[in-house]
């Protein structure tokens, strides 16, 4: 039913009739959109010095690693060769040395060439050998710095090569003169209970008792004498030089090496004498049992 205050709703008539075709409201064209200039990203530059980008770069970092690597790995060989010739040297030297002198002895080797070469060759330019001071053969408190040059091995007949050049300096105590001259000069050695030293005059004394021996050490001929000058009390001056004679040469004839006495001197605390040898032959282990291990 029709609500009577309600008008009633017209529908408005279709332009052109009932009939006409509707017609479709376009919406107007939107505005162009303003286009932004385009950019390329920045080309990638070379790794310097190699145009064949990273790859290049990463072969030539891994190149000198490997060289880096390589040298670290043989300068490690070479430095462990070189402690390992050295220690085979000193165990061979050393026993040496020691059995020579029958004293403790220290080693040390010139470093050019490389010690490992001069041991692959069996040339070496330098070899220093220091004693321990308690005595070198028959001669107590004696010590013995000794430098060899030129030392060739090279085996050959009873010869296991040969010293181009040996120095050493033997430092010989007064206590020490005392302890051998106790030692080996029967009867007399023991009755001397005192040594001391003359600088000035280049002198010994040997006190023993109320008697006394004044004595000068010489170098006759290349062996190291001692000159008695003077003595006091019951003993002969004749016996008493024939002793020491005796226990002179018996040090003399004992350096190996043909080592030979340079020179002399009186400290306020020691005698010390100059050696050396030249061209000296080291005699193989059937002469001198000492350089056997040679």
């Amino acid at each position: 039913m029709t609500n009577p205050r309600d008008p009633e709703t017209r529908r408005l008539p279709r332009p052109g009739g009932p009939d006409a075709p509707t017609e479709r409201i376009r919406r107007p064209p939107l505005p162009p959109r303003p286009s932004l200039p385009r950019t390329s990203p920045p080309p990638t530059a070379p790794a310097s010095g190699d145009n064949r980008g990273g790859r290049g770069f990463f072969t030539r970092r891994t190149s000198t690693l490997l060289a880096v690597i390589a040298v670290a790995a043989l300068a490690g060989g070479l430095a462990g060769a070189e402690l390992y010739a050295r220690h085979r040297a000193d165990a061979v030297l050393v026993g040496i040395a020691e059995c020579v002198v029958e004293d403790g002895t220290t080693i040390s080797y010139g470093v050019n060439p490389p010690f490992l070469w001069q041991h692959i060759t069996g040339r070496y330019t330098n070899i220093s050998v220091r004693t321990a001071g308690d005595r070198v053969q028959s001669a107590d408190g004696m010590t013995a710095d000794v430098t060899l040059e030129d030392v060739r091995l090279s085996g050959s007949g009873d010869s296991k090569g040969a010293i181009g050049a040996l120095d050493a300096t033997l430092t010989w105590t007064a206590a020490g003169i005392k302890d051998t001259v106790a030692a080996n000069l029967p009867g007399v050695g023991a009755l001397v209970t005192d040594v001391t030293t003359d600088p000035s005059a280049g002198t010994l004394e040997m006190a023993a008792g109320s008697a006394s021996v004044i004595a000068k050490p010489v170098v006759v001929k290349g062996n190291l004498n001692v000159e008695v000058l003077d003595v006091t009390g019951p003993f002969p001056k004749d016996a008493v030089q024939s002793a020491l004679d005796d226990l002179t040469r018996k040090l003399n004839d004992n350096y190996p090496l043909g080592i030979r006495a340079d020179s002399v001197e009186v400290t306020d605390a020691a005698v010390v004498g100059s050696f050396s040898s030249r061209d000296a032959s080291i005699p193989d282990g059937e002469s001198d049992p000492c350089f056997a291990r040679l």
